[in-house]
This record gives structure tokens, C-alpha cells and sequence, in this order.
């Protein structure tokens, strides 16, 4: 009933910027986070940020200081401002979200298909 659509990867030198956009369609459900994640190849998918209720922020070591999450409640939108990228940070970027179902107690998980971000030395 929830579907996630990412944009905004690309090719990008060291040390430039990209911004990711998550966008969410679908009803009946009552978002509690929202973020992004990645994975490369040879390694488990690892948290980049995440928004949870009230606004509040978590970023990964690797990104903090470089990376910003933000989210657009009205839009139902999260976003990742990402600078000073880094080739450590190539990966296929995630958007998940986890919320309650209404009218249930029960809490689930949805991801996007992922958008590829490469950054090139």
C-alpha cells in the first residue's frame, strides 16, 4: 500500500554535491521515520540518516559534517543533501520508511528500489 520512488544519483567528482530525493505514495499509514541507507557491493546495507517523529536527526560517522537529511511532512517527501563527497561513498542510496499500518498495532517497513550514487576520484 506504500511505494517509495528515490532520484537524484548520478556521476559526481570528489568533492562535489548531490541531492536525493524520496518521494511516498500510498495511505493508510502513519510514518514514525523516515531516511536513507546504502549498500555496496561486498557489504551489508548500513544506515546513512534517518528522521523520526519530532524531527530529530541521526546521521552515520562516515557522513556526519558532510551529509544532511531533511523531511517534508506536507509532501511526504525525505531529502539527502549530500557534499565534500567522498569515492568511499559509491553505492546504491535507499529510501525506507517505518510507520504503523492504521487501524492496526502494526509497525512495517517499506523500501524504494534505490538510486546508484558514483563518485569518481
Amino acid at each position: 500500500q506504500v511505494q517509495l520512488v528515490e532520484s537524484g544519483g548520478g556521476l559526481v567528482q570528489a568533492g562535489g554535491s548531490l541531492t536525493l530525493s524520496c518521494t511516498k505514495s500510498g495511505s493508510n499509514f502513519r510514518i514514525d521515520r523516515m531516511g536513507w541507507y546504502r549498500q555496496t557491493p561486498g557489504k551489508q546495507r548500513e544506515l546513512v540518516a534517518i528522521v523520526v517523529t519530532g524531527g530529530i536527526t541521526s546521521c552515520a560517522d562516515p557522513v556526519k559534517g558532510r551529509f544532511t537529511i531533511s523531511r517534508d511532512s506536507a509532501s511526504n517527501a525525505v531529502y539527502l543533501q549530500m557534499n565534500s563527497l567522498k569515492p568511499e561513498d559509491t553505492a546504491v542510496y535507499y529510501c525506507y520508511t517505518e510507520g504503523v499500518v492504521l487501524g492496526t498495532s502494526r509497525v512495517t517497513y517499506y523500501w524504494g528500489q534505490g538510486t546508484q550514487v558514483t563518485v569518481s576520484s
